[in-house]
């Protein structure tokens, strides 16, 4: 076997067969809240701030190991280069909203239009636009992961995001909606930042300091780390089960509009990797920055969308199913995305190459 084919397998028969793992994992979820209904309301009793709990600790295990490779140095290299954060910025805030909004527009209220009531259609419209306007906190971190990205890097890309997101979050989705009333949960949006972000990188330095002092970096890089091969995709697996067993009765009575409103959402997440990843192609910018450049917008910090969606128009409105499919999709989509940017390592330069990243 290569060096490269090591690499690629790197997790094993989780890593080589991940779709079908994740396909399996949400069949199981559906299955386990329609016949175990009790787990996910044993589960639901663990939330606080519309954030589980059970969800938060499953994604601890799938950050934990790539913040354990945040070396802060190059969190301050990434900050003396800015491209790579251009992409991000740009992508998510001055693109993104307003390609979700033509997008979700045209397939459900024009296309659509003889399948789903014009009310109704407004409401699906709503919540993806809710999608649309959040990018990602947490998931990005496993797709960059699974691409190999700069762990300090993509970290810092969080980061802007989230200050951004504390301001035009609002403005966005009021000017796109036409909605004056707009509460945002900001306890929902500070307890994920804080579960999502400060807990597991404070772990993750507090590990690394600790064993590099203790036993050196060549232990910690050749003998800690590969402790945790695998445990992200693991973290991942076992999230999807608790997920969808949570959205089990939701998939089973809309399946019809579930699909309609995945539509334009899939679209739109392949449309916005497009722009992310071809404009660091044309700057020249390495793999390892493109990548998750490209994820954090593609993919959607649907916590919030949720909870925005179920505060503004209710839990059983349409605005909060189509934010729910938001997340039934991205998973799928997003590993998707994950083996095409794999597969086109080569069109980027390799890191040290690109000191203007």
């Amino acid at each position: 076997m290569s060096q490269h084919k090591a690499k690629t397998d790197g997790l094993g028969i989780f890593g080589r067969y991940l779709t079908i793992w994740v396909a399996l994992c949400i069949v199981a979820g559906v299955a386990i809240g329609q016949f175990l209904p009790g787990i996910p309301e044993f589960l639901s009793r663990f939330e606080y701030a519309r954030v589980s709990i059970p969800i938060a600790i499953l994604i601890w295990l799938m950050i934990y190991p790539m913040m354990l490779k945040v070396d802060f140095s190059s969190i301050v290299r990434a900050l003396k280069t800015p491209k790579g954060l251009t992409v991000t910025c740009a992508t998510n805030w001055l693109i993104k909203p307003f390609t979700m909004f033509f997008f979700a527009w045209l397939f459900l209220t024009v296309i659509f239009q003889r399948f789903i009531p014009e009310t109704l259609a407004r409401e699906y419209l709503a919540g993806a636009v809710l999608l649309g306007a959040a990018p990602c906190t947490a998931m990005v971190f496993v797709w960059s992961h699974l691409t190999r990205g700069d762990a300090g890097y993509t970290l810092v890309q969080v980061a802007v995001n989230n200050l951004i997101l504390l301001v035009a979050f609002t403005p966005i989705v009021v000017f796109l909606l036409g909605v004056s009333d707009v509460f945002v949960p900001y306890d929902t949006l500070l307890l994920s930042v804080g579960l999502f972000i400060v807990v597991p990188l404070a772990g993750g330095w507090i590990s690394r300091v600790r064993i590099i002092k203790r036993h050196g970096i060549e232990y910690f890089e050749g003998v800690f780390l590969k402790k945790f091969e695998g445990i992200t995709t693991i973290g991942l697996l076992l999230t999807l089960i608790v997920i969808f067993s949570f959205q089990g009765e939701v998939i089973l009575n809309n399946p019809f509009h579930i699909v309609l409103i995945a539509i334009p959402l899939i679209i739109q997440t392949f449309f916005i990797f497009v722009i992310a990843y071809g404009w660091s192609r044309a700057w020249k910018l390495p793999h390892n920055v493109a990548a998750p450049a490209a994820m954090i917008g593609a993919s959607n910090f649907f916590e919030l969308a949720v909870a925005v969606a179920v505060s503004l128009f209710g839990l059983t409105s349409g605005a909060a199913l189509a934010t729910v499919v938001g997340v039934l999709v991205e998973v799928p989509v997003m590993l998707t995305l994950v083996k095409i940017a794999n597969a086109t390592r080569h069109w980027f330069p390799a890191a040290s190459q690109s000191p203007a990243a």
